[in-house]
C-alpha cells in the first residue's frame, strides 16, 4: 500500500500535468506494488483538487467496459472517473487547440438521474427506475500520463489508468433523450465518423451486454465507500467502440440513428 505522501505526490504530478498540458511518465514505474486500492486514492486526491480549484462534481465515467480494453490493461472489471463540469461540451461546438494533450473519443449512452441510486444490491431494474431519461453522448478522452514509456517500452497499467481519473476530459451529450425503458439499450448504437469517413461502429451490448450493467457495478462499488450516485448527475456508461483519435481540424459526427446524433469539432 502506498503512503499518504506518496498519494498526495502522485495527485499533485497529475494536476500539474492536465493544468500544463503536459504528460508525465508512467505512474506504475514509480510505484510498481500500487493496488487497485491504491489507485482509487490517487483519484480521490486529485478530485480534492480539483473541488478546491473551484470545480464542481457532475456525475461519473464508467470505463473499461469491453474485453478487449480490460484485457489490455490485465484487468477483469470495468474502471470509473468523475465528471467535473469543465467537462461538458455543446453538442455542434469546438474543442479549443489548447485544451486537451492527446484527445480520443468514444461513443456512449449517457444516463441522467432522478433519483439518488446506492448499493449494495443494485440492479438493472433499480439503476432504470432512477433513471429520468437517457441520450447519446461523446466522452473526450485524455491522458496526463504517457501512453507508453519510450525508455523500458513499458505501456499503462490499470493504476496509471484510475489513478489519472480513468483517462477522464470530456462530455458532449446531444440527439434525442429517451425514457429508460422506452427502447433496448443494447440496440442503441452508432456508427462514429471523422471527417467524413466511418471508423468505428457498436451497440449497446457491446457495454457488459447492457450498459445499465455498467452503472449497476459503480452503485455497488462506491457503496463500499460510503458513496452514491446522486439525483441529477449524469453517468456515461461505458463506450461500445473502440477510440478514436481526434487531431486538429478533425470533424467528429455520432450518428445515433433514430435518437438523433451529436457534432464535435477541435480546432
Amino acid at each position: 500500500m502506498m503512503t499518504d505522501e506518496q498519494i498526495e505526490d502522485a495527485a499533485r504530478r497529475l494536476f500539474e500535468a492536465e493544468r500544463g498540458r503536459r504528460q508525465i511518465r508512467l505512474l506504475s514505474l514509480d510505484f510498481p506494488h500500487a493496488t487497485m486500492d491504491d489507485a482509487y486514492r490517487v483519484q480521490a486526491a486529485l478530485v480534492k483538487r480539483k473541488v478546491a480549484s473551484g470545480l464542481t462534481v457532475k456525475g461519473w465515467k464508467i470505463g473499461l467496459t469491453s474485453k478487449a480494453m480490460q484485457s489490455a490493461l490485465s484487468i477483469d472489471i470495468p474502471d470509473s472517473g468523475i465528471l467535473f463540469d469543465d467537462m461538458f461540451f455543446e453538442d455542434g461546438g469546438r474543442v479549443p487547440a489548447d485544451r486537451f494533450i492527446q484527445p480520443r473519443i468514444e461513443a456512449e449512452i449517457a444516463f441522467v438521474m432522478k433519483a439518488p441510486l446506492a448499493g449494495p444490491d443494485v440492479s438493472i431494474d433499480d439503476v432504470l427506475d432512477a433513471t429520468d431519461h437517457v441520450t447519446p453522448a461523446l466522452e473526450i478522452l485524455d491522458t496526463r500520463i504517457e501512453r507508453m514509456n519510450k525508455e523500458t517500452g513499458r505501456i499503462r497499467t490499470f493504476f496509471d489508468t484510475i489513478s489519472d481519473n480513468a483517462a477522464n476530459a470530456g462530455i458532449v451529450v446531444g440527439g434525442r433523450a429517451a425514457g429508460p425503458r422506452e427502447a433496448d439499450l443494447r440496440w442503441i448504437g452508432a456508427i462514429v465518423s471523422r471527417n467524413g469517413e466511418v471508423e468505428e461502429t457498436g451497440l449497446g451490448a457491446g457495454v457488459l451486454d447492457h450498459p445499465a450493467k455498467g452503472i449497476v457495478w459503480l452503485a455497488n462499488r462506491l457503496h463500499q465507500y460510503r458513496m452514491r450516485i446522486e439525483a441529477g448527475q449524469v453517468v456515461l456508461s461505458g463506450s461500445f467502440i473502440r477510440p478514436v483519435e481526434c487531431r486538429h481540424g478533425d470533424q467528429i459526427l455520432a450518428d445515433f440513428g433514430p435518437f438523433g446524433a451529436i457534432r464535435i469539432a477541435f480546432a
